[in-house]
């Protein structure tokens, strides 16, 4: 299979890391609406009673630094540089515009919930974030990855 098949065959939705969160949170009671397009970056999950959106990231995408999940292809290096440097770029600008909103914004890097043991703490922990009232918990890149231990 070609780079290329495999690449277009990558999910913008749905993902994996993404419904493990969303059955997670929904388990513990909570309603949400998936996408919503009326909102800056159309966030993987929107919790309206809350005012808060959470975006799943997956690490390469994303440039997850310091995962182990996020490493450039050996080839077109160049391409892949500016690419992911514009997807981090936007991700920026589009938290911005949803804290200047007055969202609150949540990161869930899929490195987070690869594995169970990790994903139990990320998951409670975010669970703690969306109660949160704190204007800190309107944290945009959480810095931690847990797959790099």
């Amino acid at each position: 299979m070609t780079r290329s098949r495999i690449m277009a065959s990558i999910k913008a939705k749905d993902t994996k890391a993404e419904l493990a969160v969303r059955r997670y949170l929904h388990r513990q009671g909570f309603r949400y609406r998936t996408n919503d397009r009326r909102l800056p970056g159309t966030p993987d999950i929107v919790l309206p009673k809350y005012r808060c959106v959470i975006f799943v990231n997956g690490c390469f995408w994303h440039a997850h630094q310091g995962c182990a999940k996020y490493v450039l292809p050996k080839t077109n290096r160049q391409f892949w540089t500016e690419k992911l440097a514009k997807n981090v770029e936007r991700d920026r600008r589009v938290i911005a515009e949803l804290l200047a909103l007055r969202w609150r914004v949540i990161v869930v890097w899929e490195c987070e919930i690869a594995s169970r043991a990790v994903a139990a703490d990320t998951l409670s922990g975010l669970v703690n974030e969306i109660y949160s009232t704190e204007a800190d918990a309107a944290s945009s890149m959480r810095p931690r990855c847990h797959s790099s231990r």
